[in-house]
């Protein structure tokens, strides 16, 4: 399971490395297999161990090829998926069409999300941190069912 937040720098070729806590992990479960595409309600990427994408791909063949809205998802995030493993440096090698997609310049956070990482430019993850508080305080944890009893 990933959590946290970590900074990241994307080099000139377009690699990350991935956070030294994470590497074992990933090459003893996953052989450093990850799948990167694009998330469709955020400006980032998500980067999946290649098991955890499998149960992706099983809920993406639930889709139809016929509902504009399904096949738009699918058409997006098989479209932009990205195989990747991890080199013998830990990093991994991001497409200018990803880099592109979430705006990723040189500040990046990645952002563990239990089963899957999402990747962010560093000032749209702070933005997306103050909006995400603002929303909670403005809201509260009562605007969902799930969230109702959830408390810390």
């Amino acid at each position: 399971m990933f959590s946290g937040a970590s900074a990241l720098n994307l080099d000139a070729k377009g690699r990350i490395a991935m956070p030294t806590r994470y590497r074992e992990e990933l090459r003893a479960q996953e052989q450093g297999k990850l799948v990167v595409t694009v998330d469709i309600q955020s400006p980032c990427l998500l980067i999946y161990p290649v098991l955890e994408w499998v149960n992706v791909l099983e809920k993406l063949l639930k889709l139809s090829d016929i509902q504009p809205q399904e096949r738009a998802i699918k058409r997006l995030l098989l479209g932009y998926a990205q195989d990747c493993e991890l080199d013998s440096n830990g990093r991994i090698l991001l497409t200018p069409p990803l880099r592109q997609y979430a705006s990723l310049d040189k500040k990046t956070m990645l952002v563990g999300q239990l089963n899957k990482f999402e990747l962010w430019d560093e000032q749209t993850w702070q933005q997306q941190l103050a909006d995400s508080l603002e929303m909670i305080r403005n809201d509260g944890l009562e605007a969902s069912e799930r969230l109702a009893d959830f408390s810390l």
